[in-house]
């Protein structure tokens, strides 16, 4: 009988990626979605954030008392594998460019540390996406930004793109087995062929024409990638009416701070023209960077309500040591950080019902993701989450629904 083996994935949509590509070239071991059953646990470990490391380090601790092989792989490999392979919480560590010989790796007897490099480029194909409804697509690497907070260059490498052949094939083979949604990830997503003579608009359209595929949804972009290129496609039936634009903040003195190339003239154009468009429109946000005064958040949170977002991924303020922001004074005290977010949250949330109430005379085409009993959820071409009660068994399936209840968290229906 072959070893069972549990893939425990944090963080980001490239990481979703990165564990299928793993699971797939896994020959000897059998992959398993119950850790509970599981000889080997995977850690694909994220490191964005303060929070994500003692994420990562409690769940190996817990991990580490039911006897079963640990190995640590993905961005946290980078910053804190060494430390946890001297300590004995790992049986080994792998850095993302090692993934492939995963099978390999884990059939070592001895205990190892193989960082690899940060200049790989994956051409690993997968066909198939074990437990999920929708496909991730990783179309590029690494980020050629330097923001003053991040130490995602530093973990995943400068910006380079995947071949454009391997992704074509590889979202041919996901729509032939059945996955009609796909969602473009990587570590910059909008900078895939730059200094290549390609795009990510013109890939996208390439996919469109692929038999089976329904919707394709972008990762994060930078408001400087929505170019004329991009533009072009935005009244395409097959783009989600749902674009995440990230921006980071929404004071032009604290952009400064973070080294960012946006503005918020440029930022509030570009948000209207979408909006206008019917876009529902996502961003991240940092909460409590060093610098961030009372006048700065002030001018922020005016300036948030001209940018129509419906949806936000905020983050408090994590300091990542060797980046420029990890010296930075004056800090903001973490009570204030956290008022902040709640204020942020609540402007959204507001938002996004408004959004919600707006559109409600919209047929919403909902790709179904779970179900428990007579009760499934998904999510629509706006990426809001809905609810639906049925009789039918509704996994896995998409269903246009005309008539629907807008709730405060999300819409509800029956089918």
């Amino acid at each position: 009988m072959k070893p069972k083996v549990y893939f425990k994935t944090f963080g980001c949509r490239t990481n979703v990626f990165d564990s299928q590509v793993m699971m797939s070239a896994l020959c000897d071991y059998e992959v398993t979605e119950n850790e509970i059953d599981a000889d080997i646990v995977i850690v694909n470990s994220c490191t964005v954030t303060n929070g994500a490391d003692v994420s990562v380090r409690g769940y190996i601790n817990q991990i580490e008392k039911q006897s079963k092989k640990v190995f640590l792989t993905g961005c946290g490999a980078h910053t804190k594998g060494e430390s946890l392979f001297s300590a004995g919480k790992v049986q080994g560590v792998f850095g993302q460019s090692e993934k492939m010989k995963i099978n390999t790796l884990l059939s070592q007897e001895n205990r190892f540390y193989e960082i690899g490099d940060l200049n790989y480029i994956d051409d690993a194909i997968v066909d198939e996406f074990i437990g999920k409804s929708r496909a991730f697509i990783k179309i590029q690497e690494g980020c050629n930004f330097r923001c003053s907070y991040c130490i995602i260059p530093f973990v995943r490498g400068d910006a380079r793109s995947m071949d454009e052949t391997k992704i074509l094939e590889q979202v041919s083979r996901l729509a032939s087995n059945g996955f009609g949604e796909f969602v473009l990830t990587g570590t910059n997503v909008g900078s895939y062929g730059q200094g290549e003579g390609r795009n990510i608009a013109g890939l996208i359209q390439k996919m469109a024409l692929i038999r089976g595929v329904r919707r394709i949804r972008v990762g994060s972009l930078e408001p400087i990638q929505i170019n004329e290129p991009f533009r072009e496609i935005l009244d395409e039936p097959w783009l989600e009416r749902h674009l995440h634009i990230a921006i980071q903040h929404s004071s032009d003195a604290m952009l400064r701070i973070m080294n960012r190339r946006n503005r918020f003239a440029n930022d509030v154009e570009l948000f209207g023209m979408l909006h206008d468009k019917g876009f529902a429109l996502g961003t991240d946000f940092i909460v409590g960077h060093p610098g961030e005064s009372d006048l700065i958040w002030e001018e922020a949170m005016q300036n948030i309500g001209e940018l129509h977002l419906t949806h936000i991924h905020p983050f408090t303020y994590s300091k990542r040591d060797g980046t420029p922001s990890a010296i930075m004074k004056p800090e903001v005290n973490g009570t204030v950080s956290s008022q902040r977010m709640a204020q942020l949250n609540t402007i959204i949330e507001v938002n996004n019902h408004s959004f919600r109430k707006k559109m409600s005379n919209i047929p919403l085409e909902v790709l179904i993701e779970s179900g428990e009993g007579n009760t499934y959820s998904g999510f629509d071409q706006f990426y809001n989450k809905i609810m639906v009660e049925s009789n039918e068994d509704l996994s896995g399936n998409w269903i246009t629904l005309d008539h629907y209840e807008v709730h405060d968290e999300y819409n509800m229906a029956k089918f």
